[in-house]
């Protein structure tokens, strides 16, 4: 299957720029709250490995969906495939687990919107340099 690999490159890294804005000013005080996190906790680990592998996984996560969507798909289709494989898939699965778990709905709107626009940027962007 053909790749567009600066195209993966590019969705892999906005996601994880999306990740930081998300998880930092947007929603991060919330998140923070609804996870027990505190802020010792947030500071400590191996901050490099842990930002290093995430970045890892959203670069994983943009090829294997480049792979899925296929080459030379027209945005509308590329966005809509995006918005559906991150609500329907990773955000439903993440609800799943949520109710068994008597986690908040707080914290799957913030989890799962994440991952819906996740995904619909990678179509964006993959959508876009097709």
């Amino acid at each position: 299957m053909e790749v567009n690999w600066i195209a993966v490159v590019v969705a892999g890294v906005s996601a994880f720029v999306l990740g930081g804005l998300w998880y930092g000013p947007l929603f991060g005080k919330a998140w923070q709250a609804e996870t027990g996190l505190t802020d010792e906790q947030l500071k400590s680990g191996n901050r490099a490995k842990i930002y290093g592998v995430s970045l890892v996984l959203s670069l994983l996560a943009a090829f294997v969906f480049a792979m899925f969507l296929g080459p030379d798909q027209p945005l509308s289709f590329a966005v809509g495939v995006g918005f559906a494989a991150g609500f329907a898939w990773v955000a439903a699965s993440l609800g799943i687990n949520y109710l068994f778990e008597h986690r908040s709905l707080k914290l799957w709107l913030i989890n799962g919107g994440y991952h819906t626009l996740q995904f619909t940027l990678y179509g964006l962007v993959l959508g876009l340099m097709a």
